[in-house]
């Protein structure tokens, strides 16, 4: 079955940086569209960014410029990397891949 396990979450304060990654079992990151979500408190869950089988990136006007969507398919791991976090960007953060979610890793920005 697919699995799909994210880390790298924490405590960060603003302005701060974090790498999560999502390492896939039984589904190809190379192959597959894969995406990033998240959900703050109190709020549904959105689209943060989209990495397509091509390659093909996409990010929500609210990430753009400061988070990046990565692979690497030898770890079979899907990366998103946050620069110049601010507190509107906590929430859990969810990888998706082929319709699989992961469990999600919770991401604090604060002072």
């Amino acid at each position: 079955q697919v699995r799909l396990v994210e880390s790298g979450g924490g405590l960060v304060q603003p302005g701060g940086s974090l790498r999560l990654s999502c390492a896939a079992s039984n589904l190809s990151v190379r192959f597959s569209n894969m995406a990033w979500y998240r959900q703050g408190p109190g709020k549904e869950r959105e689209f943060v960014a989209r990495m397509s089988s091509t390659g093909t990136t996409s990010y929500s006007d609210s990430v753009k410029g400061r988070f990046t969507i990565a692979r690497d398919s030898a770890r079979n791991t899907a990366y998103l990397q946050m620069n110049s976090l601010k507190p509107d960007d906590t929430g859990v953060y969810y990888c998706y891949g082929s319709a699989y979610w992961g469990q999600g890793t919770q991401v604090i920005v604060s002072s």
